[in-house]
Protein backbone atom coordinates (compact mmCIF):
# COMPACT_ATOMS: atom_id res chain seq x y z
CA UNK A 1 0.00 0.00 0.00
CA UNK A 2 1.06 3.29 -0.89
CA UNK A 3 -0.27 6.43 1.27
CA UNK A 4 0.59 9.55 -0.37
CA UNK A 5 2.15 11.96 1.58
CA UNK A 6 0.88 15.94 1.60
CA UNK A 7 3.21 18.73 1.31
CA UNK A 8 4.85 20.28 4.68
CA UNK A 9 3.78 23.55 3.87
CA UNK A 10 0.24 22.62 3.77
CA UNK A 11 0.18 21.08 7.23
CA UNK A 12 2.04 24.07 8.71
CA UNK A 13 -1.15 26.14 6.84
CA UNK A 14 -4.27 24.38 8.77
CA UNK A 15 -2.06 24.35 11.93
CA UNK A 16 -1.69 28.08 11.55
CA UNK A 17 -5.49 28.41 10.88
CA UNK A 18 -6.40 26.47 13.71
CA UNK A 19 -4.06 28.43 16.08
CA UNK A 20 -5.45 31.54 14.81
CA UNK A 21 -9.11 30.69 14.79
CA UNK A 22 -8.70 29.43 18.53
CA UNK A 23 -7.31 33.01 19.58
CA UNK A 24 -9.39 34.86 18.04
CA UNK A 25 -12.49 32.95 19.98
CA UNK A 26 -10.49 32.62 22.95
CA UNK A 27 -10.35 37.40 22.64
CA UNK A 28 -11.77 39.26 25.43
CA UNK A 29 -14.89 40.97 24.87
CA UNK A 30 -15.38 45.03 25.54
CA UNK A 31 -18.98 46.01 27.02
CA UNK A 32 -19.10 49.77 27.09
CA UNK A 33 -22.02 50.08 29.57
CA UNK A 34 -22.29 53.57 28.54
CA UNK A 35 -24.57 52.00 25.48
CA UNK A 36 -28.06 52.86 25.55
CA UNK A 37 -28.59 48.87 25.66
CA UNK A 38 -26.78 48.71 29.25
CA UNK A 39 -26.59 52.44 30.55
CA UNK A 40 -30.24 51.73 32.27
CA UNK A 41 -29.46 48.78 33.98
CA UNK A 42 -29.89 48.98 37.91
CA UNK A 43 -26.59 47.82 38.99
CA UNK A 44 -24.55 50.09 36.55
CA UNK A 45 -25.84 53.72 37.43
CA UNK A 46 -23.15 55.21 39.03
CA UNK A 47 -20.44 52.24 38.83
CA UNK A 48 -16.73 52.90 39.23
CA UNK A 49 -13.64 51.28 39.76
CA UNK A 50 -13.70 52.32 43.39
CA UNK A 51 -16.79 51.17 44.01
CA UNK A 52 -16.21 47.92 46.54
CA UNK A 53 -15.99 44.55 44.75
CA UNK A 54 -19.23 42.89 45.62
CA UNK A 55 -20.61 45.73 43.93
CA UNK A 56 -18.16 45.67 40.64
CA UNK A 57 -18.84 42.14 40.58
CA UNK A 58 -23.13 42.33 40.78
CA UNK A 59 -22.17 45.08 37.96
CA UNK A 60 -20.43 42.77 35.97
CA UNK A 61 -22.52 39.93 36.27
CA UNK A 62 -25.49 41.70 35.33
CA UNK A 63 -23.92 43.24 32.02
CA UNK A 64 -22.71 39.40 31.02
CA UNK A 65 -26.02 38.21 31.58
CA UNK A 66 -27.46 41.06 29.20
CA UNK A 67 -24.72 40.51 27.09
CA UNK A 68 -25.42 36.49 26.91
CA UNK A 69 -29.22 36.86 26.43
CA UNK A 70 -28.72 39.24 23.83
CA UNK A 71 -26.22 36.87 21.76
CA UNK A 72 -27.84 34.53 18.93
CA UNK A 73 -26.31 31.45 21.40
CA UNK A 74 -27.10 32.25 24.74
CA UNK A 75 -25.84 28.67 26.10
CA UNK A 76 -22.98 28.77 25.13
CA UNK A 77 -21.89 32.54 25.40
CA UNK A 78 -19.48 33.36 28.11
CA UNK A 79 -18.90 30.08 29.51
CA UNK A 80 -16.83 29.86 32.41
CA UNK A 81 -13.03 31.28 32.25
CA UNK A 82 -14.36 34.18 29.72
CA UNK A 83 -12.93 37.45 29.86
CA UNK A 84 -14.45 40.53 29.37
CA UNK A 85 -13.91 44.17 29.54
CA UNK A 86 -16.14 46.45 31.18
CA UNK A 87 -15.98 50.39 30.57
CA UNK A 88 -18.07 51.57 33.40
CA UNK A 89 -20.33 54.98 32.85
CA UNK A 90 -17.59 57.40 34.27
CA UNK A 91 -14.83 55.87 31.54
CA UNK A 92 -12.72 53.40 34.02
CA UNK A 93 -12.13 50.23 33.07
CA UNK A 94 -11.38 46.48 34.28
CA UNK A 95 -11.03 43.32 33.03
CA UNK A 96 -13.36 40.44 34.87
CA UNK A 97 -13.16 36.62 34.29
CA UNK A 98 -16.66 34.82 34.22
CA UNK A 99 -16.97 32.33 36.89
CA UNK A 100 -20.08 30.72 37.32
CA UNK A 101 -22.74 31.96 34.59
CA UNK A 102 -25.90 31.44 36.79
CA UNK A 103 -24.81 33.22 39.55
CA UNK A 104 -25.61 36.68 40.37
CA UNK A 105 -21.89 37.42 41.38
CA UNK A 106 -20.86 35.27 38.85
CA UNK A 107 -18.30 37.04 37.58
CA UNK A 108 -14.37 37.75 39.47
CA UNK A 109 -12.20 41.03 38.84
CA UNK A 110 -8.64 39.96 37.34
CA UNK A 111 -6.54 41.81 39.85
CA UNK A 112 -4.33 44.85 38.13
CA UNK A 113 -6.31 45.59 35.41
CA UNK A 114 -8.41 48.05 36.55
CA UNK A 115 -7.73 51.64 34.86
CA UNK A 116 -8.79 54.96 35.72
CA UNK A 117 -10.72 57.54 33.33
CA UNK A 118 -9.45 58.45 30.31
CA UNK A 119 -9.88 62.89 30.73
Amino acid sequence: MKYKRTRPGVNLLVWGLVVVAYAAAAATIVIETRDPGFRDLSRIGHMTIHAPDDVRRLGASQVAALYRARSGTPFSTLSPGSTIKVIWPDGSSEVVRVVDPSSPMGTMPVPGTQQAPDR
